[in-house]
């Protein structure tokens, strides 16, 4: 075994770990959607006290004044990549390491979910069309026709499985998590969202090794309660997506995470009611999935219950905690 490897994250996930579970019932969810450190000025993203760090320890109050100050990266032109480097390959396997006196074996299954730039989203959605005058040439001038980005809400969201609410206390209350998993957050976040969620797994994945993930946040219609939206959602807007061809074409993972409450103060994260995770083998598979007759039915379902604040995204999903296998549907 080369030295060190027994720190490495994968020993917590197949083919290394050897021992895992299954249930069907329904598992309690972190759902912790994030924003990275970057020099995007405070007024136009939330941000959490403290974010942002500094190599001196303290958050960088004007990060598009001083990108440099920032600790994670002081270049803007490689900020982004940067931070998507560091949460997958340094920050998953801190929180996956048990260090002396700390455990994550309550922690059932933690996969990243990085949102991924080019793929389709409610902000530019496919199909993807040729940008040409009206008798069908290309444009001569293309700089002068840059469309304008939208960038979604959140960049990507760690989805953390426990057994129960008790088991997200023990584990976060240690003081790995309490003091040195957190200041790790803070120095490469500018937001973390703190919801708890119930997790429905309606199309159970075969392998749970997924590439890509389709992200939808569900914020309420204001004339529905929380348990009316999520009442619905979960029976006759799932009973429609699982109706469809299209789903069982491409769809290998399909799951509803409902939120619940959350583990401190959460402005942001409290505006969301629902999360629907539909997991694909590919990003072409989730862009065939959305330009479908069959996907035009379930998104004409989700708007009639969905309202302002709500978006979707693809992300890219890896996996550094796994002791579920198989996965099995969640009663319902």
């Amino acid at each position: 075994m080369d030295e060190g490897f027994e720190r490495a994250d994968n020993e917590h996930r197949a083919p290394l770990r050897t021992q895992f579970r299954s249930t069907t019932r329904p598992l309690i969810v972190t759902p912790t959607f994030l924003t990275r450190a970057d020099d995007t000025s405070w007024r136009e993203r939330p941000h959490d006290e403290g974010s942002s760090r500094g190599r001196s320890g303290s958050g960088v109050e004007h990060p598009d004044r001083r990108p440099q100050a920032l600790a994670l990266e002081p270049d803007p032109d490689l900020a982004f990549e940067h931070w998507d480097e560091y949460w997958r390959k340094v920050h998953g396997p801190k929180f996956a390491w048990n260090e002396p006196g700390s455990s994550s074996e309550r922690v059932l299954r933690y996969d990243q979910v990085h949102r991924i730039a080019a793929g389709p989203s409610s902000f530019f959605a496919p199909p993807y069309r040729a940008m040409v005058d009206e008798t069908g040439r290309l444009p001569s001038d293309p700089e002068k026709r840059v469309p304008r980005m939208e960038r979604p809400r959140w960049d990507g969201f760690a989805y953390i499985a426990y057994e129960s609410e008790a088991d997200i206390e023990a584990t976060l209350g240690q003081e790995k998590f309490a003091r040195r998993i957190i200041a790790d957050e803070q120095t490469v976040f500018r937001m973390v969202t703190r919801e708890i969620a119930r997790e429905f797994i309606l199309i159970p994945s075969a392998r749970h090794r997924d590439p890509i993930s389709l992200v939808k946040i569900h914020v309420r219609r204001p004339e529905l309660t929380r348990d009316e939206f999520q009442h619905r959602l979960l029976d006759e807007h799932a009973d429609l997506v699982m109706s469809k061809g299209a789903t069982h074409e491409f769809v290998r993972r399909y799951a509803q995470l409902h939120n619940i409450g959350s583990t401190q103060e959460d402005p942001e994260g409290v505006k969301i009611d629902a999360v629907s995770v539909l997991s694909f083998a590919s990003v072409n598979d989730v862009e065939d999935y959305l330009v479908s007759p069959d996907h035009g039915a379930i998104e004409k379902s989700e708007n009639a219950l969905a309202g302002a604040g709500s978006e979707w995204w693809t992300a890219v999903n890896y996996g550094v905690i796994n002791r579920l296998m198989p996965e099995l549907a969640t009663q319902r």
